[in-house]
């Protein structure tokens, strides 16, 4: 494992010298060592592979910068990332979490991706945003004019946030894709992911017992599975 940094982003290469890469993102509250991507990792090397990880802004080893984990920010990284590692390897794939899916969709919907895996993606951030506007009473109004609105549950409403959502919905994703989806997943309605992965061609797979956040052994062991059968050779 060999640390770098991207552009001051903080980042992770794991396994052995290989032309193929897979970038791992991770999702909120989590890093680019945490447990979905050290089992990544363990899998996609023994097939060839090298991953890269990295930290999100807030995350990781970046809790202490100013910068915010903002879609806006988020996606210009994600392309700094993908610029380097095209300047490392000829073959690029992508594993991507939760909110790091969604990133992951608006930043390289046109990279050259040979494949993707996602687990617990999100992939309707405004269907998400506004679920959470109106369970705390919070108009579209007040969040244009206050502009920044915390949340009792530790999620901040962003306004800027908010509008790049609404003008870059997700329409284009021609990789070729898997898809984890815990059955329990609080967070993404499970027609949302339906109709994500008919309109995209996705292949879905539904963990029984498993929520949005994979962590207990039940949950590492489906992802485990997952990635064996899905994880390109």
């Amino acid at each position: 494992m060999q640390n770098l940094s991207i552009q001051h982003i903080p980042a992770l290469l794991w396994g052995p010298q290989s032309e193929r890469v897979i970038l791992a993102v991770h999702g909120s509250g989590s890093s680019k060592s945490d447990a979905p991507i050290a089992l990544l990792t363990e899998i996609a090397t023994e097939r060839g592979y090298q991953v890269l990880s990295f930290d999100l802004p807030e995350h990781g080893d970046r809790k202490q910068e100013e910068t915010l984990c903002k879609v806006q920010t988020c996606v210009a990284e994600l392309q700094q990332v993908l610029a380097f590692a095209q300047t490392q390897f000829a073959q690029i794939s992508l594993f991507a979490n939760s909110m790091g899916a969604y990133f992951s969709l608006l930043a390289l919907h046109d990279a050259p991706l040979r494949q993707s895996l996602f687990l617990s993606p999100v992939v309707d951030m405004e269907m998400l945003i506004h679920g959470m506007m109106q369970g705390f009473g919070i108009s579209e109004e007040q969040l244009r004019q206050e502009q920044i609105i915390p949340t009792p549950i530790g999620q901040t409403l962003y306004w800027d946030y908010y509008q790049y959502v609404k003008q870059h919905p997700v329409q284009h994703w021609p990789v070729d894709t898997a898809i984890l989806y815990g059955a329990q997943d609080e967070m993404t309605p499970r027609a949302a992911i339906d109709d994500f992965a008919a309109q995209f061609g996705c292949r879905l797979t539904v963990a029984q017992g498993s929520a949005h956040y994979f962590y207990t052994s039940q949950d590492l062991a489906a992802l485990r599975s997952f990635l064996q059968s899905n994880l390109l050779t």
